[in-house]
């Protein structure tokens, strides 16, 4: 591979192998998959084993937990509908979604649920695709009766309880008043949760069917879904969430019987997904072939293009901002990129090896995935230790700091 003609370097190459392994020998990290695709080269390293006391190794065809990496693959669904006219970008999502008709709208995010103003306008397709709807996940908000009232409802998927299926779901969530007004403000998470209840209603089937029938089927991606059936869950690792004092290695999710053994009551695209190094491949691949795999078009080229340029403007954004730059012992300087398309991050200015232009995400089951237009590179690398503490994080951010170093040409 010396100097190959996708421009990856052998000793670039061997050095990212090197890093990889040395997180695995630290001991932070029980075992880890990464895969490198530029062009028609591909790369993949299975390091470590399952558990972090020993246990079976890890394989290439390793499944996990892709947490909220699910939401760059879950956005294709609602694309889908986009590019066959069954979804309006500017339409009201009134029609299917009647929970969120006439929404009233906090005076402000930390103030008592019932001091409200109506909303100035209905919510859209266009506001769930950008996360902009109105209601999200704010970590600077955290202890104020919204942030609180969204935990209790079980609208999140992080809890101890599963969350209810969709109709009762979208019925608690119908209950709350936003946070800001539609399309003022970019909120994580919830948004994509409210897009599975959406793509299920228009398309007139579960959420997983219509995304396996028109984006995984079609891309191969065998391994990809809401729970591993019985015949696959000995590829499933444990899931850690070490504790943040100790360092000690906490079992978050178990394979056998965990939280993935069956399929859930909810088909959440913000965070539920499980998949392999290959499948995400594929995926990422065919964005970047500006919609096509093989002689099949899943979506069309303005879909991508639309999905992977910012949407964003600065004052919409100016709260993620924030998060990334201001606490950093939460992201561990994730989410550094400035821009946000639909169910991704953009990268809009250069703070780090990767150049403008990339997208994707990050997992906080440690997961990592994104794509570079400029490089025709696919990088991802994924492993079973929460971001809980912050050694997943510093994991990704070496394996893509030593990744841009191996570009040859």
């Amino acid at each position: 591979m010396e100097n190959g003609r996708n421009g990856l370097s052998a000793p670039g190459l061997r050095r990212l192998r090197d890093v990889l392994a040395r997180h695995v020998e630290s001991g932070k990290i029980p075992g880890l998959v990464a895969l490198v695709g530029r062009g028609e080269e591909t790369h993949v390293e299975a390091i470590g084993t399952m558990r972090h006391d020993g246990g079976a190794p890890m394989r290439r065809d390793t499944i996990f937990r892709m947490a909220s990496t699910s939401k760059p693959v879950a956005m294709a669904a609602a694309m889908v509908l986009l590019d066959e006219c069954r979804l309006r970008l500017d339409d009201p999502v009134d029609p299917w979604l009647p929970e969120l008709a006439d929404r009233r709208v906090l005076k402000r995010i930390d103030g008592p649920l019932d001091d409200t103003v109506p909303a100035r306008r209905p919510i859209t397709v266009r506001d769930l695709l950008s996360s902009t709807f109105g209601l999200g996940m704010d970590l600077t908000a955290l202890g104020s009766p919204i942030m609180g009232a969204i935990f209790e409802q079980g609208l999140t998927p992080d809890l101890p309880e599963p969350m209810p299926g969709p109709d009762e779901w979208m019925r608690r969530l119908g209950t709350l008043p936003l946070m800001h007004q539609p399309g003022e403000r970019w909120q994580y998470q919830i948004s994509h949760d409210v897009l599975s209840v959406l793509v299920a209603r228009v398309a007139g089937q579960s959420f997983e069917e219509f995304l396996r029938e028109r984006v995984l089927d079609p891309l191969g991606m065998k391994d990809t879904g809401f729970h591993v059936p019985a015949d696959k869950i000995d590829r499933l690792p444990v899931l850690y969430a070490p504790d943040p004092q100790t360092g000690q290695f906490n079992v978050w999710d178990e394979a056998e019987g965990g939280r993935w053994s069956s399929p859930p009551a909810f088909q959440g695209s913000g965070g539920g997904l499980v998949s392999t190094a290959d499948d995400y491949h594929a995926y990422f691949r065919m964005l970047l072939n500006g919609g096509t795999h093989g002689n099949e078009r899943i979506l069309s080229r303005p879909a991508v293009e639309l999905m992977t340029t910012n949407r964003l403007t600065p004052e919409q954004t100016a709260a993620r901002t924030a998060l990334a730059t201001d606490n950093v012992h939460l992201s561990f300087g994730q989410g550094q990129h400035g821009g946000w398309g639909f169910g991704m991050a953009v990268r809009t200015y250069r703070g780090d090896y990767a150049p403008v232009g990339q997208f994707g995400w990050d997992g906080g089951a440690g997961t990592s995935t994104y794509a570079d237009p400029a490089n025709r590179l696919t990088g991802i690398l994924l492993t079973q230790v929460g971001m809980s503490v912050p050694n997943a994080a510093q994991l990704i951010h070496d394996f893509w700091t030593t990744l841009y170093q191996a570009i040859d040409d």
